[in-house]
């Protein structure tokens, strides 16, 4: 069993190593989806992201119930979550308390027969926000990371398609 961490900035390569890297596990590999299609853009993202893939892996989309569906789908091939900050940010616009979700995400982390790789953004290295919910999601973000980062058995930081290992 393994937790990888693959952090970085926008349009760094993180979701590609991460697919490499859930391929590299036995079995058929798992993506966990957290985005959602909410307008036309991200509906294009989405469909670009699938047609990237292929047909080689498992779908399952987790908006807000991550933990549920690592649970559900533990005990095959690697996990694939992509991304922690959107899946952060669906929770802070339901109102659900991120503090508690990336808590049980952590606990459930420790639990997992099957490896799971986690893909997230690294929003902290730009200018302070200029709004406060910006400045509250920039700082969960930034405690999400760490706290991933501390039960993570590896992490990588990608930078212009290339991972530097931190952990």
């Amino acid at each position: 069993m393994a937790i990888l961490l693959i952090t970085g900035g926008t349009r760094s390569g993180k979701s590609r190593r991460a697919e490499a890297r859930a391929h590299a596990f036995p079995g058929r590999p798992v993506y966990i989806a957290t985005a959602e299609a909410l307008d036309t853009e991200m509906e294009e993202r989405i469909t670009r992201h699938r047609a990237r893939r292929g047909n080689a892996w498992i779908e399952r989309e987790a908006p807000l119930d991550l933990v549920e569906a690592l649970t559900e789908t533990d005990g095959g091939g690697a996990r694939l979550v992509d991304c922690l900050t959107l899946w952060l940010s669906n929770l802070l616009h339901a109102g659900r308390s991120w503090l508690d979700e990336a808590a049980l995400l952590t606990a459930a982390l420790g639990r997992q027969q099957s490896p799971v790789i986690l893909v997230t953004n690294e929003v902290g290295l730009g200018i302070v926000p200029d709004n406060a919910l910006a400045r509250v999601f920039r700082d969960a973000a930034g405690i999400l990371n760490q706290n991933i980062a501390t039960v993570a058995d590896e992490v990588e930081f990608v930078v212009a398609g290339l991972p530097m290992k931190v952990k």
